[in-house]
């Protein structure tokens, strides 16, 4: 059938008459340098700092270097497959990550990208990294406890909600074995926990989230990973994301705690940046604004105030201390920014006091606000005691005679620093605190053999809560220690005392 030349030409106008010109500009740039993560890119004139890009092979990247003639970028991944002369697409989009329900009980990369194997993190809201801390106007006095579970910080070195408290000391003294007992002591409570593990062994965050799961607390937890295998780009998001995730809470007037473990390898990450974008070096080569990087993330911990919903978001940093030197750089800074420090003593760890906390060089300046009544009125004692006792114990070094009130105090100190003593996994209720702690000062341990005093405390919160159930009632309910309630514990305390001296003597 031979062609009409009428019927090509009057398709050929119909499409015509159709077609439709898309002009879509697109900002791209040209690769000039890249190396050990670091891009530098031509022809982004509009781009933005924190802006994430693309480069070849679907990686993301983000700006931190904006120069007169480049830009400095790094890359989130492997930079392999991208070289020299590579193009390289704007997002438009700040670096933001996913926050809101979805997050809670998985384990994620300073992206949002689910490492845990539950597949996508599915939400619709997203937060930029990078927001401004609460002013003044909008917080309020630290005045709720964030329960540890632990004796010797709840009673001394008292974490309120909203504060920001450091935890301190060489490796293997435990800091992390700290923060797990407070994040499995929240069981109970109205408080969410996000735990970022900044360049880690992917094993030890592996055995975090496992002891968390076995512990049931995975269900109120999110766990933000940046091991020591990935880029330091991604341990330098990583508290980042792990705040922005706890601001939604925050803002929604709900609580949460946010432990950053830890920031010495944060600011290693970042310097590692900073040099590689030739940012000038200066103390100890880290870049002049590590002190800024520190702060601008720690006061985003704030307990807001109730025009803004009374939401509160609590800062946990670990710093790592190099053969106990916290007169260096980075924990001179941190303890700086910070609203008290926890001290962790090898010494005191090797010779079987643990949690190993140095009583008199850890403090919280928010003190008895951040405690219940009953709590406030048995740890003043408790304090003086044992700063008396440690005073006395250097001094006893020497050999010298001793009076009997020396002696007195030596024998009190001995059985608080017992007393003190709690494995790990096992944190405790705040009302059992309130218990042995009131036995302790008062002195019905002194008489008691030192080694002893560990069973004596197992059984007396066993014969309390059986034969005195109304005791541990009335300390959790009112969360105060009434002079009728005393009179029951001192009566309770010398009826199991009796018991366990016959007890001791068979």
């Amino acid at each position: 059938m031979p062609l009409r030349p009428e019927e090509v030409s009057a398709v050929i106008q119909k499409e015509i008459a159709k077609y439709e010109t898309k002009l879509e500009m697109e900002s791209v740039g040209t690769i000039l340098q890249v190396g050990d993560g670091i891009a530098r890119i031509w022809g982004l004139e509009d781009a933005m700092m924190s802006e994430l890009l693309l480069f070849p092979g679907e990686t993301l990247g983000m700006i931190l270097n904006l120069e007169e003639d480049n830009v400095g970028a790094v890359i989130f991944g492997s930079d392999h497959n991208i070289k020299e002369g590579d193009t390289v697409r704007r997002t438009e989009r700040i670096a933001s990550v996913p926050v809101g329900g979805a997050v809670i009980g998985r384990v994620v990369n300073p992206l949002g990208q689910p490492l845990d194997g539950k597949g996508p993190v599915v939400t619709e809201e997203y937060r930029n990294l990078e927001t401004r801390a609460p002013n003044v106007i909008q917080r309020q006095p630290v005045k709720e406890p964030v329960q540890t579970g632990l004796k010797a910080i709840d009673s001394m070195i008292p974490i309120g909600r909203g504060q920001r408290e450091l935890i301190i000391g060489d490796r293997q003294t435990g800091k992390t074995a700290i923060i797990l007992d407070t994040i499995i002591n929240q069981r109970d409570t109205d408080l969410y926990c996000i735990y970022v593990a900044i360049g880690q062994k992917n094993s030890t965050v592996a055995r975090v989230v496992k002891t968390l799961e076995d512990h049931g607390a995975m269900e109120y937890t999110t766990v933000v990973a940046a091991s020591a295998t990935e880029p330091a780009p991604l341990q330098y998001m990583a508290p980042y994301a792990g705040v922005t995730m706890g601001e939604h809470f925050r803002d929604n007037g709900q609580h949460v705690v946010c432990f950053y473990d830890d920031l010495s390898k944060h600011a290693q990450a970042y310097r590692q940046l900073a040099l590689l974008l030739r940012r000038p070096p200066g103390r100890e080569a880290f870049p002049g604004d590590i002190f800024y990087l520190h702060s601008r993330l720690l006061e985003r911990a704030a307990k807001l105030s109730e025009g803004q919903g009374g939401g509160s978001l609590t800062g946990i940093p670990v710093i790592e201390t190099q053969a106990g030197d916290i007169a260096a750089y980075i924990p001179t800074n941190v303890i700086s920014i910070t609203d008290g420090q926890i001290y962790l003593e090898p010494d005191l760890f090797y010779a079987g006091v643990r949690p190993a906390i140095n009583v008199g060089i850890s403090v919280s300046r928010v003190g008895g606000n951040a405690q219940n009544k009953a709590m406030r009125r048995v740890a003043g004692r408790l304090r003086l005691d044992l700063a008396q006792y440690r005073e006395l114990a250097a001094f006893t070094q020497f050999g010298t005679e001793l009076d009997e009130a020396t002696q007195a105090q030596l024998t009190r100190g001995e059985r608080i620093v017992e007393i003190l003593k709690q494995d790990q996994y096992v944190p405790m209720a705040v009302e059992r605190q309130v218990m042995i702690i009131w036995v302790a000062t008062n002195g019905f341990l002194d008489d008691l053999p030192v080694e002893s005093c560990r069973r004596f405390e197992e059984g007396f919160y066993k014969f309390v809560e059986e034969s005195y159930p109304d005791i541990v009632h009335e300390i959790a309910t009112t969360k105060d220690l009434t002079e009728a309630t005393e009179k029951k514990l001192e009566q309770a305390t010398r009826e199991f005392k009796e018991k366990f001296v016959e007890s001791l003597k068979e």
